[in-house]
C-alpha cells in the first residue's frame, strides 16, 4: 500500500512539474520584446538563489562527489544552457506554446540515441520503433517548409536533442554518486554566468509588468525543478515520466486563453503522436519489468533527475525532463 501511495504521490507532482514549466512558457512569452539572452538569464538566476539556499542548510554543502563529475557537469550545463536558449527561441516565434513545448518533449527519444553513444547501451527493436514514430510526429507540428518561416520550429526540435544529451549526462553524473541538488546548482550557476556578460552588454530596461513575467517564469521553473525531483524520489522513472506529456495539454490551454494561440491542425497530429509513441514506450517498460524476477525488481530503485543516482536497466529508461529542463 505504501509503494501505491508513492507513485500517486509521484504522479501528482510530476504533473504539478509540467504545469509549472507550461506556466514558464506562457511567463516567457508574455515578457514581450526583451533579448533572448536576459530572458534565460532571469530564469536561471532565480533557480541558483533558491537553490544556493537551500545547499546551505544540506551537508556537504557545495561538494562535488568527485573530479571526474567535473567534465559531465560542464558537458550537461553547456548543452542544457543551449538547450534553453532554443527553446526560449522557440516560444517567442514559433506561434504556438505547446508547439515548443512538444518539441522539448522529444528529449526523452533523444537520450536513447545519446546513451547509445555515450554508455553503450542497445536499445531494443521496440524502443527504435517508438522513437522513429516520435520522430514523425515531429515532422508533424515542424511541416517543413523551404523557407525561413520554419526555424523557429527547427529550433524546438534542437532543443529537445539538446536537452536528451544533458539527460544523459545527467545519467552518468547520478552514476558517479553527484547527488541530484548539486546538479541543479551547477548548471544554474554556470548558465547565470555564462549569460550575466550578454545581459550586461545589450541590457533593455524593463517595465515593472516585464519584470513581473520574467520572475514568475524564474519561480516556475524552480517550482518546476524541486516538484520532478520530488516525483523521482517517489517512484521510477520508468513508470511515471509519461505523465509529463501533460505539460503540452496545460501549454495549449494556457496558450489558448492567455495568448490567443491555436496550433493547426497538422499540430494536433504531431501531439497525438508523440504522446502515443510515449505511452508506448512506457507500457513497454512496464511489461519489461513485470517480467522480471522478484530479486530483479526490488533492485529497481526509483531514478532522480538531475544527477540522483537512477536504476540502470538492461534498456534506457525515459529521462525526467530539464529545465526544462529544461530545463
Amino acid at each position: 500500500m505504501k509503494q501505491k501511495g508513492n507513485k500517486g504521490l509521484g504522479i501528482l507532482f510530476i504533473i504539478g512539474a509540467a504545469l509549472c514549466f507550461a506556466g514558464m512558457n506562457l511567463f516567457v512569452n508574455k515578457a514581450g520584446e526583451l533579448p533572448l539572452m536576459q530572458k534565460v538569464f532571469f530564469r536561471n538566476a532565480l533557480t541558483a538563489v533558491v537553490v544556493f539556499i537551500v545547499l546551505c542548510f544540506q551537508k556537504p554543502h557545495f561538494r562535488i562527489a568527485n573530479r571526474q563529475c567535473i567534465l559531465w557537469h560542464l558537458l550537461r550545463s553547456g548543452l542544457g544552457l543551449l538547450g534553453v536558449i532554443l527553446n526560449f527561441y522557440a516560444i517567442d516565434h514559433i506561434g504556438s506554446i505547446s508547439d515548443a513545448s512538444i518539441l522539448n518533449k522529444l528529449s526523452p527519444f533523444f537520450a536513447i540515441l545519446f546513451s547509445v553513444l555515450l554508455l553503450r547501451e542497445k536499445p531494443k527493436i521496440p524502443e527504435l520503433i517508438f522513437v522513429l514514430v516520435a520522430f514523425a510526429g515531429a515532422v508533424c507540428v515542424v511541416n517543413p517548409r523551404f523557407d525561413m518561416s520554419v526555424l523557429p520550429a527547427l529550433s524546438g526540435l534542437a532543443s529537445g536533442a539538446c536537452a536528451g544529451f544533458a539527460y544523459t549526462c545527467v545519467r552518468i553524473l547520478g552514476l558517479k554518486g553527484e547527488r541530484g541538488i548539486m546538479t541543479v546548482f551547477f548548471f544554474a550557476i554556470f548558465s547565470t554566468v555564462v549569460t550575466l556578460p550578454f545581459v550586461i552588454a545589450g541590457y533593455v530596461p524593463m517595465t515593472g509588468e516585464q519584470w513581473m513575467w520574467l520572475l514568475l517564469a524564474g519561480a516556475a521553473a524552480t517550482g518546476g525543478q524541486f516538484c520532478i525531483t520530488a516525483a523521482y524520489r517517489r517512484a521510477p522513472a520508468k513508470e511515471i515520466a509519461v505523465f509529463d506529456y501533460m505539460q503540452v495539454f496545460f501549454a495549449a490551454i494556457l496558450g489558448y486563453f492567455f495568448l490567443g494561440q491555436l496550433p493547426e491542425v497538422l499540430s494536433f497530429v504531431g501531439y497525438a503522436v508523440i504522446i502515443a509513441a510515449a505511452v508506448g514506450q512506457w507500457a513497454y517498460h512496464m511489461y519489461r519489468a513485470r517480467r522480471q524476477t522478484p530479486s530483479a525488481a526490488v533492485g529497481d530503485a526509483p531514478s532522480e533527475p538531475d544527477g540522483a543516482k537512477p536504476p540502470e536497466p538492461p534498456v534506457p529508461a525515459l529521462p525526467p525532463p530539464d529545465e526544462k529542463k529544461e530545463e
